[in-house]
């Protein structure tokens, strides 16, 4: 008997939920109107929910709610009154991606399942145990991971009782999820607040190899690999669409579900996916889970490919024969939409109705009856009514004390108050009525009482004037190590296979280095990483994976979070400082100066911001240069990792370029073309950072340094004493420079 792999269908909106339990989907996960990172859906009420969870759960179905974006402090209370209600709904997980919620839900809301989004792009042991450190249930898994990495991390997974999920179906990102900017940058549309604008799927002007969106990805496809996905150990098969419509996600996950139960019940899966190309798609691919990183991922067109699909796998004899199944397929989908429609309609998501009669006489409990079209419960006061108290009881009173039904599955439909209203009853015996019937309409649960977070104590000022420290990559940079008031980082490669003797012998024998972990390390490069922080073990390091955090907390070796951990309010560094032991983290580059300004940091914790850097706009796994400049391999293997250097860029329509830089051991990155000068931080918001740094790694962009980098250290030195000619000369002495994300945030 074969195990069951859970099928996970995206939920737009209120009819895409319906089409994908009505197609039989085991778990659907949807949004609210806030705190998700698919703003562009249409997205569910609160209101809805109930009734979603209802009819999902009579279908057998979970519900899965994405709280998938990062968070600043002055929505904390927001949220904390939304998590006040879910607390006592019967919502089967949430999906997260800042650890401010992390914290809050382990601390405070123990009864809400926590899944890690994909967001956290977890791709290694480490950030596996450090998510089961912070009760994650289950975590979605990377989309960029092969099968034998996938195999791996689940069974590191299922030793910490954590479930994996993987993305089968639908639109891939050419970046790393939680670490692309592209979006933020470029239109203030965060992808990690949910209103990603897809700048990867924008034409672009044409490349030298011809291509117009040198950007856009085939979709993802494991549609024929389900056995090796089953073999790995998966628990849930995710299919990605929360802004298709429901009859894609109804075309989906029917023949998605058609599939596993072929393999279930036959041990043979289909071998025709015809079905799928009916629906939005931009052809298929499976070369990130097949580990073939090929050219052919790319599609130089994001619009869908269901027309060109029929006409190249149809033998047509002229255009009008074309032309008319072209239309047959339209007229196919227009009446599967009806179908559809026709069938989800009587699937109702309404409150259940309530009928309410009270009752009772001077001297006798109060007795309240409630009806709803199934069943119906009788409840009586434990002390008796009176004719002497301080509220008569009355329709006013009587609604305030049960307003909170609103916030069940049901809502009054129907009242009638049967008794003299010059009748009494304690409050406290009100209260016990109230958590009776919430009880009762709560499938038989205490209702849970609201969380009220206690303040968090603002800091006194630092003192001490903030330090400079200064990221470098190289070993011709080392000099500036003989500056002493300078800390001096050093960035490590995606992949230091083969430089790793080097690097340890770099740190050992200069001790004063920092190393600073990058944010992707995956498989054998993980593993390298961690020898490295074996072999050196170094007083302190930077880290922008939390895998390496983890490692280094059990180490006992002092860690700070890199800026791509996207710190950005005050119970994410609460997370840190409380579970991990963090000595310091750098706040998230996309928050503005409110938002740094709202943020209370810990007590012994230590508070750092990038002040002038290239800006990353995303990374890949991808070789990103197939569709620009041309390469000769038509995939890439683990020579281009350890050996590729390129550069190139490319200008998108409304003419603003971008730098696409590829170096040794490196994943292949996009920059700004202008690099990121934040000089107004360290006046604005004085005393807050212990530290500033500035990046000097010789990352190939338009922004241009009038001066030498020991003299730019120095100009920078000089700035954060306040000296009064720096500011203007560093501004004339970088150009050009951009500060949009600390002026608008997110």
């Amino acid at each position: 008997m074969k195990r069951k792999i859970e099928l996970l269908a995206p939920g737009g909106d209120v009819d895409s939920i319906k089409a994908a339990i009505l197609a039989g989907a085991d778990a659907v996960y949807c949004g609210l109107n806030k705190f998700n990172a698919r703003n562009g859906a249409a997205n569910i009420s609160l209101g809805d929910l109930h009734g979603i969870i209802r009819l999902a759960h009579a279908n057998h179905c979970e519900v899965f709610l994405t709280l998938n974006i990062i968070i600043v402090d002055s929505e904390i209370p927001a949220l904390i009154k939304l998590l006040n209600k879910l607390v006592n709904t019967s919502i089967d997980g949430l999906i997260v991606q800042d650890l401010g919620l992390f914290y809050l839900l382990s601390k405070y809301f123990k009864g809400l399942k926590i899944h890690a989004s994909t967001q956290l792009t977890t791709h290694n042991a480490g950030q596996i145990q450090f998510l089961a450190k912070l009760n994650a249930r289950r975590v979605n898994l990377s989309r960029e991971l092969n099968i034998h990495e996938i195999k791996a991390l689940t069974a590191v997974a299922n030793k910490s009782s954590i479930l994996t999920e993987v993305f089968v179906h639908g639109s891939y990102c050419i970046s790393f999820s939680g670490i692309c900017y592209m979006s933020s940058v470029h239109g203030g549309n965060s992808g990690n607040r949910g209103r990603c604008s897809q700048p990867c799927r924008d034409r672009y002007q044409q490349t030298l190899v011809g291509k117009n969106y040198p950007l856009n990805l085939k979709d993802n496809s494991a549609f024929f690999d389900l056995g090796e996905l089953y073999d790995a150990g998966v628990y849930s098969l995710k299919i990605e669409g929360r802004i298709k419509e429901f009859d894609y996600v109804y075309t989906v996950v029917k023949t998605w579900k058609k599939q596993l139960r072929s393999f279930y019940d036959k041990n043979e899966l289909a071998n025709d996916n015809t079905d799928l190309y009916k629906v939005f798609n931009r052809n298929f691919s499976n070369s990130f889970l097949k580990g073939d990183i090929n050219r052919d991922m790319f599609i130089d067109n994001p619009m869908s490919h269901s027309s060109k699909h029929l006409s190249a796998t149809s033998d047509y004899a002229s255009h009008e024969q074309m032309t008319e199944a072209q239309m047959a397929l339209y007229e196919e989908k227009e009446k599967l939409k009806m179908a559809i429609k026709k069938e989800i309609k009587p699937l109702s998501i309404a409150k259940i109705p309530l009928f309410i009669t009270i009752s009772g006489q001077s001297g006798t409990p109060l007795k309240v009856v409630l009806k709803t079209p199934e069943a119906s419960f009788e409840l009586h006061s434990e002390t008796n009514l009176t004719d002497k108290g301080t509220e008569p009881l009355d329709d006013k009173a009587l609604l305030s004390r049960l307003k909170a039904i609103d916030d069940t599955a049901y809502f009054i439909e129907r009242k009638a108050l049967l008794i003299d209203s010059k009748l009494y009853l304690p409050f406290k015996e009100l209260t016990t009525i109230k958590k009776k019937i919430l009880f009762v309409l709560n499938g038989s649960r205490n209702t849970v009482a609201p969380v009220i977070l206690p303040a968090l104590r603002k800091q006194s000022p630092l003192t001490n004037k903030p330090t400079l420290s200064v990221l470098i990559a190289s070993i011709e940079d080392l000099d500036i190590c003989n500056d002493a008031f300078v800390t001096v980082y050093f960035q490590l490669p995606n992949s230091i296979k083969n430089s790793k003797a080097g690097l340890i012998d770099l740190f050992k024998t200069n001790k004063q280095l920092i190393p600073w972990f990058p944010s992707i390390l995956i498989g054998d490069d993980y593993a390298d990483a961690l020898e490295l922080l074996d072999q050196v073990h170094p007083p302190r390091i930077v880290t922008n994976n939390s895998g390496i955090a983890f490692e280094a907390y059990q180490k006992g070796i002092s860690w700070i979070a890199g800026p791509f951990f996207n710190m950005s309010n005050s119970y994410s560094l609460l997370c840190l400082k409380e579970n991990f032991n963090c000595y310091g983290a750098f706040l998230s580059n996309e928050i503005s100066e409110q938002q740094i300004k709202a943020i209370k940091k810990p007590d012994d914790f230590h508070l750092y911001y990038s002040i002038y850097h290239p800006v990353v706009l995303m990374t890949s796994r991808q070789c990103l240069f197939h569709q620009i400049s041309g390469c000769k391999k038509s995939r890439i293997d683990d020579h281009c990792i350890q050996e590729c250097e390129q550069y190139a860029s490319i200008t998108n329509l409304k003419k603003i370029p971008f730098i696409v830089e590829k170096a040794k051991g490196n994943y292949h990155t996009i920059y700004n073309a202008a690099n990121s000068l934040n000089t107004e931080v360290v006046k604005d918001i004085p005393q807050l950072f212990s530290g500033f740094m500035i990046d000097l790694r010789a990352i190939n962009t338009d922004t241009q340094m009038a001066l030498d980098k020991t003299s730019m250290i120095q100009l920078f030195e000089n700035y954060l004493t306040l000296e009064a000619d720096a500011e203007q000369q560093l501004k004339e002495s970088i150009q050009p420079s951009i500060n949009t994300q600390y002026k608008f945030g997110i």
